[in-house]
């Protein structure tokens, strides 16, 4: 496949100056033999931003692909962020050393660009002791910026209390119906990245609104999730869509040659609702 010709994804400057691409392919429920083929076409389609985890149980997957389109070394692996995630299980100092040794064999890479605590787990906290781990990592230059996924404010808080750093990021469930305002202030009040997972509801928000998106879609002749998707975009969002379909990849990248007008994006912003698609951060464990 040809790369696309298409403008190119913005970069999100983190608070330790790492850059990030705002577009990645998540590889969440994707099959370690499926999700070769799909990082590969998306790697392709111009993806240089890949959002994989322990807990998907596909990382060898995602390491074949890299392998196999030239990008887990030298000039093409700088041009390309990889992130995963630790197991819940797995959380505390020697258990978080450990795993990440095993994970970045599965990937087949010298060094990830980052690595998340996946869950905060606040009936059994270890988030403070496995990122002293992070830390040495990071120190040992494995992974090149640290972040957590599904922190609400009072975790992070926590994890400042006990480590004195905000991670760069923090990736949590995030669409027009569950737009976690709160979180996303605290977010940016202390320097830390929103990143969205679920960034369309897995779906669900694309008929949201009594077709509201719909028509916002039609009125600039993109796709439903294109509006949404612009929408992240528009709002400093770092966004990780998933798509095993190579034309829906190419889609979901496709979003930096139109603008919603602010009518069109208050409009958006105003679908905003109580009920998430995922799990609870404060009783989910993520084994």
């Amino acid at each position: 496949m040809s790369e696309q010709h298409m403008s190119p994804v913005p970069m999100i400057r983190l608070h330790d100056g790492t850059e990030i691409p705002q577009v990645g392919l998540g590889v969440l429920r994707i099959d370690d033999e499926g999700v070769t083929p799909v990082v590969e076409s998306a790697l392709a389609a111009g993806y240089r931003h890949i959002d994989g985890a322990a807990g998907y149980n596909n990382e060898g997957g995602v390491g074949r692909a890299l392998v196999n389109a030239g990008y887990a070394t030298g000039e093409r692996r700088r041009e390309l962020w990889v992130t995963t995630k630790l197991r819940d299980s797995e959380q505390g100092y020697d258990s978080a050393l450990k795993a990440f040794d095993r994970q970045i064999g599965l990937l087949q890479l010298e060094y990830v660009d980052m690595y998340m605590i996946h869950w905060p787990t606040p009936f059994d906290w270890r988030s403070g002791e496995t990122w002293k781990a992070f830390v040495r990592l990071r120190e040992e230059g494995r992974v090149r910026t640290l972040g957590v996924c599904n922190f609400l404010p009072e975790h992070l808080e926590r994890l400042h209390e006990e480590t004195g750093e905000w991670p760069t990021v923090n990736q949590i469930e995030l669409h027009p119906t569950w737009q976690q305002r709160e979180v996303t202030a605290f977010c940016r009040e202390h320097g830390i990245a929103v990143e969205a997972y679920s960034p369309m509801a897995r779906g669900a928000d694309l008929n949201a609104g009594n077709g509201t998106v719909e028509r916002i879609a039609a009125a600039n002749g993109i796709s439903p999730a294109q509006a949404i998707l612009r929408w992240h975009i528009e709002n400093g969002t770092i966004i990780i869509p998933k798509s095993v379909h190579a034309e829906r990849q190419r889609e979901n990248l496709d979003l930096f040659g139109f603008e919603l007008t602010p009518e069109e994006h208050a409009a958006i912003d105003a679908l905003d609702g109580p009920t998430r698609a995922g799990h609870d951060p404060l009783t989910f464990s993520y084994a």
